[in-house]
């Protein structure tokens, strides 16, 4: 069948390429049928067929709406249980103000305790093998680079004497 779509394309105008392209999304769109019987491949499509397209799509939407309503009450209700227990009063103001002295006070402790850690042992240990390592590493590395750069001297003067004596 998709020859002979093919083949009556030109006679009406339409590039055969086309055809095959048009037909083929239409496929991936489910506007139209296809089935392989034997060698042939058919091509068809219902009028009742985009009906019952729609009335899915319809009712998969009216399903997801009544899900969607149904958490927004649940949501409100959480957003209400959590608002009770939380309403103004002179109590729950003092509890606030207390919490923001305990943060205050935690805060100025901290600070107070940060300036001491330049004479924390464990800190100073840290720093000690950081500085261990950083230097077996830079040992490491100057030395392969002093090894590359003799290597390379000594490969430019074995040229400079090749070059000379030939």
């Amino acid at each position: 069948m998709l020859k002979e779509l093919e083949k009556l394309g030109p006679k009406k105008g339409v590039i055969s390429q086309s055809v095959k392209d048009v037909i083929q999304s239409l496929v991936d769109d489910d506007l139209v049928s296809k089935d392989k019987i034997g060698t042939s491949v058919y091509f068809w499509s219902l009028p009742s067929s985009a009906g019952n397209q729609l009335r899915n799509v319809y009712h998969k939407l009216e399903s997801d709406l009544q899900s969607s309503k149904k958490r927004l009450v649940e949501l409100v209700d959480q957003c209400d249980a959590l608002k009770r227990g939380r309403e103004e009063s002179d109590e729950r103001e003092k509890a606030l103000a207390e919490l923001k002295v305990i943060e205050q006070n935690y805060h100025a402790l901290k600070d107070q305790m940060g300036q001491y850690t330049d004479n924390d042992p464990a800190a100073f240990d840290a720093k000690k093998e950081a500085i261990e390592i950083a230097h077996a590493a830079a040992n490491r590395w100057t030395g392969v680079a002093i090894d590359q750069g003799i290597a390379y001297t000594l490969m430019v003067l074995a040229l400079l004497l090749t070059y000379m004596i030939h």
